[in-house]
């Protein structure tokens, strides 16, 4: 029996690479409030141009309150063909089916390798060094609104290297007029444009 010189079948970056538009990721990140309470956040992430979908904030992960926030964040005419997840066991079988269900085909990565998961640890690390490290977290509802404002100034005006220093939402290019500065999370971020 002859051995084969090429891998069996395509590698993770192929795969990525071939199915980019449909493809979303979803990951948990723990944050304490000032209290001492743990809160946990799901990111939702589309692949194709990095748009952060959706998020969730919650006292305690299980795996229907997860799959009601993939239901959310993807209606059912606008699911992505693969979701891209890790094996935490928050993820439970209710959340597989609701995947199922949607026709969202699961892709779990390799066990210890967020490397696979590169975009939304990316975001995850993007929303801490910019954001959270930055602010004292008072409670959930709290929590909430900086993510809720952040998300808005990730997706609209902050620039990304991956999209040729364009945002996931395109903007028109502005030429004419005063450049202005405005305030994104009191003074943490400032969004220019022209006026």
């Amino acid at each position: 029996m002859c051995r084969r010189s090429e891998p069996p079948s395509q590698g993770w970056r192929t795969f990525l690479n071939n199915h980019v538009d449909g493809i979303a990721a979803v990951d948990l990140f723990v944050l304490p409030t000032i209290a001492f309470q743990i809160h946990y956040c799901l990111v939702v992430l589309r692949h194709g141009r990095r748009v952060w979908v959706s998020f969730g904030v919650t006292a305690n992960p299980t795996a229907e309150r997860i799959s009601r926030q993939i239901t959310e964040a993807f209606p059912w005419d606008h699911a992505p063909r693969y979701l891209i997840r890790n094996r935490d066991t928050s993820y439970g079988p209710v959340f597989v089916q609701r995947l199922r269900a949607m026709g969202i085909r699961d892709r779990p990565i390799a066990f210890r390798s967020p490397w696979q998961n590169a975009y939304v640890e990316r975001l995850i690390g993007s929303i801490r060094r910019e954001c959270l490290d930055h602010m004292i977290v008072f409670g959930e509802a709290h929590l909430r609104r900086i993510l809720g404002t952040y998300a808005a100034y990730y997706n609209e005006s902050r620039t990304h290297r991956s999209l040729n220093k364009d945002a996931p939402f395109q903007r028109a290019i502005q030429r004419l007029g005063a450049i202005t500065s405005q305030p994104v999370l009191g003074s943490l971020h400032r969004q220019y444009c022209r006026i």
